[in-house]
């Protein structure tokens, strides 16, 4: 028990955004009253976004479940809520799933059990840690975690060879930003007073996004682009660049490989032609152009929308490609940031321990799932089919793809599912056993970032409420019951902490740069936060090359693309679910199913005080489509498609141009009509990284007649 006074505990904010505040708990009495921002932190300064502002609303709900239940109600039926269940006892809830977990393996093998998860929580520990220690001893079949950021993060990896990026603080330095499918300022909360002061120094921000976010509305200039069309203008830009000499031949004859071949390429992508396919002028794309090359320095925030669509990872290749062509690698305040993940030497293998598959009754690497296929894999997979899925940090049915494949897949009176949640969600609507999970007041954790570059220890502020438990300490026991021996099953999060960070001398292989020196969980418990140890001053991670390729040089040309069936420079394919696309002649609009600025997927759809920010049962349409089909501002309208269809309610605004809707992601509990947003989206695949394509969806709406 933690003891009863009144203290102020630090913690870090586990949640998927590249913030990774610092955040400071207030607790009297064993009650936590207070949250802020660490002002102490260089890049939280002591604020929070308004999601986490009312996380006090989140702990102590009361709406949280807190004790272990199981479905008295058929699947899918009910109101979703506790009243589908009855409370039982965590003796009874892992004896049950053991019991059955064990049935399976028998009956079907291992590889029938499928673990789904994903950034629920970022924290080393609870994000993968002992859960990926259990599925592989088991051998369960893998899951290939690709539903956000693959496509992005693995095109980044293509050009620079690791994840690495421009310091937030540098941002404050730069006289040229563009905001590339980015909403910083309602996803980014953090990086946004860098901006504003960059902005008060003379600095310009553009802002490049088919949609008019927040940011758009407050930038200096906003180019809506045609939805998958990204890389036809950063090819476009570099053709203006390259022809007019406004490149760095110094820095690209030093430290790029296959200039030439891209020099060829861009010729195919002049502004007279790509400005039909974005929808930006060819004038517009020259200036762009030209003020990036020449205002100094320039940096790009591109963030994962981007690369949500058919051709998201060439979109993100060939924007990453801009910094390398103009140098401004080497600028204080210039770059690119995409991710920072590749900063952090974590010991994924000690934490994971991929090498437990090879102690499984599969005696090998099982097989892989990826996880933007859900509706296939639990409706069409076989040789064994999925006989039993284990849910924790996600909520698969309202954040997959296909939702009706996926509903259909979770409805199978033969599917074994349990759910490891802190509250009722869309998917526990299905399971069989409900488990209570803690929140990050609840237990310790070592936090990360991709959005900045310092290590953090979360300390937990409050006891565990009711019976809830961490993944941990769920997996843990899960491991005992299942007569695990290896004594990795006994590690307490201490011990697993030191092993993700590693001891100094013994490093090397996860720590080439030394990247944590001097950092050690003492410290860091001491601390709070540390910054990792990347030299004084700014840090410039390709100002001298130093790429992480096999070349050693930004690959603008990459051969092992080609194995893929890929280009390897880059070119502008057309997605199959776009308005260039021939399927457009039967479903004419491009669907933008956004995520809610004041919401995290679904994380906080079910918090009153959040629920006032949105309003997810609105459609934005542009008025002249909305013209066109008869519908007028506030009709209940019908968007449909070949998989499926919801009803919204239409906003007839200007957020989006011709030929776009947008809508927002909700719960398909809360929606008009029951129904995902989901319910439109297909299971077809990104370019690179296999992600999925959530921005490549092609819709017809009509006003639902009464």
């Amino acid at each position: 028990m933690l003891e009863s006074m009144k203290k102020v505990v630090h913690a870090a904010c586990p949640h998927d955004c590249p913030d990774a505040c610092g955040v400071l708990i207030t607790v009297d009495d064993g009650r936590a009253t207070r949250i802020e921002g660490d002002p102490a932190h260089p890049v939280t300064r002591g604020f929070l976004c308004a999601k986490v502002t009312k996380y006090l609303d989140r702990v102590y709900s009361p709406d949280r479940l807190l004790y272990p239940m199981r479905r008295v109600a058929p699947k899918g039926q009910g109101k979703g809520d506790a009243g589908d269940f009855v409370r039982i006892s965590w003796e009874e809830a892992l004896t049950g799933i053991t019991a059955r977990l064990k049935q399976v393996a028998a009956d079907f093998g291992p590889e029938a059990i499928l673990p789904y998860s994903y950034g629920g929580t970022l924290g080393v520990l609870n994000n993968t840690g002992m859960a990926h220690r259990f599925f592989y001893r088991l051998g369960a079949s893998q899951l290939d975690r690709t539903i956000c950021a693959t496509a992005g993060g693995d095109a980044l990896i293509t050009v620079l060879g690791r994840k690495l990026g421009t310091e937030p603080e540098q941002f404050r330095e730069s006289k040229y930003i563009i905001a590339w499918g980015a909403n910083i300022h309602g996803t980014n909360i953090h990086l946004w007073p860098f901006i504003e002061e960059a902005r008060r120094k003379g600095a310009k921000l553009v802002v490049i996004d088919p949609y008019k976010t927040r940011t758009a509305k407050v930038a200096d200039w906003h180019l809506p682009i045609n939805p998958g069309t990204d890389v036809a203008l950063a090819l476009s830009m570099m053709h203006v660049i390259i022809n007019e000499n406004l490149y760095d031949a110094a820095y690209v004859a030093a430290h790029t490989l296959g200039f030439d071949e891209l020099k060829q390429r861009v010729q195919e992508y002049p502004p007279e032609r790509v400005a039909k396919l974005t929808g930006i002028s060819a004038a517009d794309i020259e200036k762009l152009a030209r003020e990036y090359a020449t205002v100094r320095p320039a940096v790009i925030r591109v963030n994962y929308g981007v690369q949500r669509s058919q051709n998201g990872g060439m979109a993100v290749r060939a924007i990453t490609m801009l910094p390398c062509i103009t140098g401004s690698w080497k600028e204080v305040g210039g770059g690119l940031q995409l991710s920072t993940s590749s900063s952090f030497p974590i010991n994924k293998h000690a934490v994971e321990r991929p090498d437990l598959m090879q102690r499984s009754p599969l005696g090998r690497a099982a097989r892989v799932v990826n996880m933007s296929e859900l509706g296939q894999a639990l409706t069409r997979l076989d040789n064994p089919p999925v006989k039993a899925i284990f849910v924790y940090n996600s909520n698969p049915a309202a954040v997959a793809p296909n939702y009706n494949d996926v509903k259909r897949g979770f409805l199978r009176p033969d599917l074994f599912t349990v759910v490891h949640e802190q509250f009722f969600t869309d998917t526990t609507h299905y399971a069989d056993i409900v488990l209570p999970a803690t929140t990050f007041f609840e237990h310790k954790e070592l936090q990360t970032a991709y959005g900045h570059y310092y290590l953090q220890i979360s300390n937990p502020a409050i006891d565990p409420l009711g019976e809830s438990r961490s993944n941990n300490s769920l997996f843990r026991e899960l491991a005992a019951r299942m007569g695990f021996q290896e004594e990795c099953f006994l590690q307490s999060d201490d011990d697993m902490i030191d092993e993700a960070i590693g001891q100094p001398g013994a490093r090397a292989d996860v720590d080439p740069y030394d990247r944590m020196k001097g950092i050690d969980r003492e410290r860091l418990e001491r601390e709070g936060h540390i910054r990792l140890s990347l030299g004084d001053g700014p840090f410039l991670p390709f100002a001298n090359g130093g790429f992480g390729t096999p070349s050693g040089k930004a690959e603008l040309y990459n051969e092992r693309l080609i194995a893929q069936g890929l280009d390897p420079v880059a070119s502008f394919i057309a997605p199959t679910e776009s308005r260039h696309a021939a399927r457009a002649r039967q479903f004419p609009l491009e669907l933008l199913s956004r995520k809610a600025d004041n919401f995290l997927n679904t994380t906080f759809v079910n918090i009153s005080s959040m629920q006032k920010l949105e309003q997810p049962e609105l459609l934005e349409i542009n008025t002249a489509d909305a013209v066109r089909r008869g519908i007028r501002e506030g009709d209940w309208v019908r968007i449909f498609n070949d998989r499926g269809e919801v009803r919204l309610k239409a906003h007839v605004n200007g957020a989006v141009q011709p030929g776009v809707l947008a809508a927002r992601l909700n719960s398909a509990l809360l929606s008009p009509d029951g129904k995902s947003i989901n319910a439109l989206t297909s299971e077809t695949l990104t370019d690179i990284g296999r992600g999925a394509t959530f921005y490549s969806c092609l819709v017809e709406v009509e006003p639902v007649k009464t």
